[in-house]
């Protein structure tokens, strides 16, 4: 199994701590609302192991590391992605540094393409949540 790693920046003008609860700590609540069937149903398990996990998240540095392997992305060639998300403060808002971390099936290729998918995705999110957070400034203030 091979692993290919894909980073990111986006800049924002609105705080970090605002940005990481919507993302983060609040998203099954503010991604529905804005995003009708972007998110189909979240379930709240507390288990040990399993692919499907939040590896660590430090709420003081809006830090968090996740791992996923159910997606709309091609996950017949994909075993997991893992995700390392942080906020920083920058200017006057904050930059969401984002990592990616394919573990590739053993035999497959993944194409530059299949990552561009989920780098727009990803990018789209992030901005659709930000209009909404400067639209709505007291929402996760």
């Amino acid at each position: 199994m091979g692993v290919i790693t894909y980073s990111q920046e986006f800049a924002s003008v609105v705080a970090p701590s605002r940005m990481f609860k919507a993302l983060v700590l609040d998203s099954h609540n503010i991604i529905p609302n804005i995003i009708p069937g972007g998110i189909k149903s979240v379930e709240f398990i507390e288990e040990d192991g399993g692919v499907h996990k939040i590896d660590a998240l430090d709420v003081e540095n809006f830090y968090c590391k996740y791992t996923l392997i159910e997606s709309d992305i091609k996950f017949d060639k994909i075993k997991f992605i893992v995700y390392e998300v942080k906020f920083a403060s920058a200017n006057d808002g904050c930059v969401c540094k984002m990592t990616s971390e394919y573990h590739v099936e053993e035999g497959a290729e993944l194409k530059e393409d299949d990552i561009k998918q989920g780098k727009y995705r990803a990018m789209g999110l992030f901005k659709t949540v930000e209009e909404y957070l400067l639209a709505n400034p007291t929402v996760c203030a």
